[in-house]
């Protein structure tokens, strides 16, 4: 189904494992009503909520209820089509690794669809940890369509895949016994925000960047990911990752493939993955000294931490990392790239910020001093903009230089509704697009760049530098930065 035929395709049966969760609550169903509101899913489709929590279908649809919001269909229509959709949600209690569960659910399908043939996608909105016992259960219990069978099954999943290489290969060769490669999707949620599509349009569509996206230009990267808030009750899912695993070896490593890699033969799924896993396997590990890890602490603005509810009082997780990584090709080879992400911040942002080199001789050095470098900025979020920080004159009778920002926000430019990543990605799978989602030896290249800074902070049981609640980047950090000459870099 292509999004200029909407409403067309066969029946479709979307299957939440986890339904009672905020993953699917506050996230998926949502962006399932804004794609029914727009007429995007097909004329014959069903949602169906499995978790171990005993709910009515009515009970299930009251708590749904909750999360949808009207805005694609505004005013008195929004009640009637709320009802709708909800009309078509159902749920069934049962275990996550019980194939009778699997069964029961089969059973309720059957009733509500008859025997006709249904496209199936299963969302596993559950913790990483029971994904292959999920996948096994659905496998035994015959749910999972596979062989001539005209009707397809594909099964989307969440990151973080695993907790290293050796996790991520297991998790793939086991969930590979059930879906095959061609029907798994993982997803990572920033792949699909609006400005984050955007990186290969503003690349590969405009000619005026492609002669300066290089080392002869381009100074140094800097992509940063910070928020004002804790952990709070995630504290115990939290702990068992990390910020480097939560955060900067899927996001902020996705954003830096589709930043730097070489333009792909066109824009096929096939083509642009295998452009991004080529520039992920010319990153080598950083070494020690080239990651620094902080751990929040208590202050006015919030707890500490280890006070969290569910983080053990002696924990050694990081709340926010920075890592050194070098680009080892000939387009980037010698270009700093500064990644850092961190929780309890001071402020909520994710931007890349690629720092151009100096104006090389500068004849305006008698009257203005030296020239600051021209910057591009792309923020994902907050207030999505790309920004180009160039000097300009001041209006006036004297020579007086000052830098001024070109700048694209997404909200004033264009009068379209900017749409949630879920319901891009979900659409994509409806679809069959595997555009935006991560191939298996992507995967294995991510997790080749951290794992071994992974492995050597656990067995040294590095201490994580102390920063407050609500507070910059740890001294650590501003210190890795100076080192490399990365003097820009902001906490």
């Amino acid at each position: 189904m292509k999004r200029s035929e909407k409403g067309s395709g066969r029946p479709l049966g979307i299957i939440i494992v986890g339904a009672s969760g905020d993953l699917a609550q506050r996230k998926i169903v949502p962006a399932l009503f804004a794609l029914y509101c727009q007429g995007f899913l097909p004329r014959d489709f069903h949602v169906y909520g499995l978790a171990r929590t005993p709910m009515t279908h009515e009970e299930f649809r009251a708590r749904l209820m909750m999360h949808l919001t009207c805005r694609y269909v505004p005013g008195e229509s929004c009640a009637a089509r709320m009802a709708e959709f909800l009309g078509r949600c159902y749920y069934s209690a049962g275990q996550y690794g019980s194939v009778d569960a699997y069964l029961d659910l089969f059973q309720m399908m059957r009733g509500i669809e008859g025997r006709q043939a249904v496209d199936r996608i299963f969302y596993m909105a559950v913790p990483p940890s029971i994904f292959m016992q999920v996948a096994r259960a659905l496998g035994d219990s015959g749910l999972v369509a596979c062989g001539s069978r005209k009707e397809w099954s594909r099964v989307v999943i969440e990151k973080p895949f695993g907790r290293d290489r050796a996790s991520s290969d297991q998790l793939v060769q086991e969930m590979g016994k059930v879906f095959t490669e061609e029907f798994t999707y993982r997803i990572d949620h920033y792949l699909g925000k609006e400005i984050v599509q955007n990186l290969m349009v503003l690349r590969f569509a405009n000619l005026v960047f492609e002669p300066i996206w290089n080392r002869e230009f381009v100074d140094s990267i800097h992509i940063t990911w910070k928020e004002p808030v804790g952990v709070g009750l995630r504290g115990g899912y939290f702990d068992s990752f990390g910020i480097l695993r939560d955060v900067m070896q899927n996001h902020l490593l996705q954003i830096l493939a589709l930043l730097a890699m070489e333009k792909p033969g066109d824009y096929s799924s096939a083509a642009v993955r295998d452009a991004k896993v080529s520039l992920l396997r010319c990153i080598p590990p950083p070494a020690l000294d080239e990651v620094c890890v902080g751990q929040y602490a208590a202050s006015p603005k919030g707890p500490a931490y280890k006070g969290e509810p569910s983080v053990p009082c002696d924990s050694l997780t990081a709340t926010y990392a920075a890592a050194l990584l070098r680009i080892r090709n000939p387009r980037w080879d010698g270009v700093p790239v500064f990644l850092d992400a961190g929780k309890a911040m001071n402020e909520r942002i994710n931007e890349v910020r690629m720092r151009f080199k100096g104006v090389p001789g500068n004849i305006f050095g008698g009257q203005v001093g030296e020239l600051p470098a021209n910057e591009l900025v792309i923020r994902i979020q907050p207030d999505e903009a790309i920004t180009m920080k160039v000097m300009n004159k001041t209006p006036g009778l004297d020579l007086k230089l000052e830098k001024t920002e070109l700048n694209l926000r997404y909200q004033t430019a264009f009068k379209e509704e900017i749409p949630d990543a879920y319901e891009c990605l979900l659409l994509d799978v409806i679809e069959g697009d595997r555009n935006l989602f991560i191939r298996s030896d992507e995967l294995a290249a991510a997790w080749d760049v951290f794992t071994p800074v992974l492995h050597e902070l656990e067995s040294r049981r590095i201490q994580p530098e102390a920063y407050p609640f609500g507070g910059g980047m740890p001294e650590a950090a501003f210190g890795l930065a100076r080192r490399n000459g990365l003097s820009a870099v902001q906490g």
